[in-house]
C-alpha cells in the first residue's frame, strides 16, 4: 500500500510539474533538446549529463562529439534536481550504451537554493539508479576545482566540492561504476582552476577539455 501511495504521488507530481511547466516557466528546460532529440537519426553511443561545463564542451570543441557519435546534453546553470527531472527526455529516450554524469557545480553555487550535500549525491544516486535500470551504463565524473564562484563570490566552496568529490567516489566504487576523476587533473593548491585552463576559474578552455576528453576516452 506504501508503494502504491508512493507511485500515486509522483504521479500527481508529475501532471503537476507539466501544468506549471506549461503555464508558466519549464525550469527543467525540458525544450532546450527536445527538437534535437526528435531528429536524432540514430541512437547516440553516449550522453553527456551536466551543466555549463558539459554544455560549453560543444562550443569549445564539437568535433569530439561528431567523430565519436556522442551527444551533448548540458545546459547552463543547471542543478542536480534540475538533470533529474529531464534524464529521461534527455538520456534514458535517446537509449546510449553509456551516460558521463558531470554535476553539483550549481547546487554548491546556490543557484536554485540551498541544497544539502546529500540531497545532492542523491539526486546524482537517481540519475545513476535510472541509468542502470535502463541499462545503459554509468560513467561518472568528479567535480573541477575552484574556490570562488564568480557569480556568487561570498564563499569559499572548496570544502563543499570536496566533500562531494569524496562521495562521488565512494558511491562509485560502493556501486562498481566507472569513475573518471577530473578533480586532481586540474586543482592547484589552493583548490582552484588555475587561468592555463580556465579564463574565470569555473569554466574549462579548450585545453582543459582535451585533457578530460583523453581521461574520458580511456573508459569509453
Amino acid at each position: 500500500m506504501k508503494r502504491i501511495f508512493f507511485l500515486l504521488c509522483l504521479g500527481v507530481a508529475s501532471l503537476y510539474l507539466h501544468a506549471e511547466t506549461q503555464s508558466q516557466s519549464d525550469w527543467p528546460q525540458f525544450q532546450r533538446y527536445k527538437q534535437q532529440n526528435e531528429q536524432l537519426k540514430s541512437n547516440p553511443k553516449v550522453v553527456f549529463m551536466g551543466n555549463s561545463i558539459t554544455d560549453g564542451w560543444w562550443t569549445a570543441d564539437s568535433l569530439f562529439f561528431i567523430t565519436h557519435n556522442y551527444a551533448c546534453r548540458g545546459i547552463s546553470g543547471q542543478v542536480t534536481a534540475q538533470m533529474l527531472l529531464r534524464f529521461r527526455q534527455d538520456v534514458i529516450n535517446l537509449k546510449p550504451k553509456k551516460v558521463v554524469i558531470l554535476a553539483g557545480t550549481n547546487d554548491i553555487a546556490r543557484n536554485s537554493y540551498y541544497v544539502s550535500i546529500d540531497h545532492v549525491m542523491e539526486n546524482i544516486a537517481d540519475m545513476c539508479d535510472l541509468a542502470k535500470a535502463n541499462h545503459i551504463r554509468v560513467v561518472l565524473c568528479t567535480v573541477l576545482p575552484s574556490n570562488k564562484f564568480y557569480w556568487n563570490p561570498t564563499f569559499d566552496p572548496t570544502p563543499q566540492l570536496l566533500d562531494l568529490n569524496n562521495r562521488i567516489r565512494t558511491y562509485a566504487r560502493a556501486n562498481h561504476l566507472t569513475l573518471v576523476d577530473f578533480y586532481p587533473l586540474f586543482a592547484d593548491e589552493q583548490g582552484a582552476l588555475p587561468s592555463q585552463y580556465s579564463a574565470d576559474g569555473v569554466h574549462p578552455n579548450k585545453e582543459a577539455y582535451k585533457i578530460m576528453e583523453q581521461a574520458l576516452l580511456k573508459v569509453l
